[in-house]
């Protein structure tokens, strides 16, 4: 096995772990989670709250290896959601500062953060490594 594929599987681990830890902080079901490791690593997190400007839409929580966390509302099947927030600079923030991040954008606080751009070939190596913590005996879902 490659170097490459050795840092896929230690992503997916570690991905899969660190989103089941925000989503225990945000009291999320495994049912509300997804997360994927192939060209892009990506996870999404279904939260039960609605926005006071969005009363009809769901909010989400949707991480990327490229961007880290941002908030979103589902508008319409089909169409683009739209992005309310961005958590900031730091791609693996400890759930309970995604946690901070969600309470933030539900009481109508501006969070501050703006959309990062990371390197995923630089990044990738760096996210499994840290990712990599979250993994335990109980908790690891790959």
């Amino acid at each position: 096995m490659d170097a490459d594929a050795d840092t896929t599987d230690d992503l997916s681990r570690g991905l899969a772990a660190y989103v089941h830890a925000v989503a225990t902080a945000l009291d999320v079901p495994v049912e509300g989670t997804t997360c994927e490791v192939s060209d892009t690593a990506t996870a999404y997190l279904a939260l039960a709250t609605r926005l006071a400007s969005y009363p009809e839409h769901d909010l989400m929580l949707v991480w990327s290896e490229q961007h880290g966390w941002e908030a979103a509302v589902e508008t319409e099947p089909g169409v683009v959601t739209e992005v309310i927030a961005y958590f900031g600079d730091e791609p693996l923030p400890e759930p309970e500062q995604v946690l901070a991040f969600v309470r933030a954008i539900v009481e109508g606080r501006d969070w501050g953060g703006s959309r990062p751009a990371f390197s995923t070939v630089d990044n990738r190596h760096e996210l499994a490594a840290r990712s990599s913590r979250y993994i335990t005996g109980r908790n690891s879902y790959s």
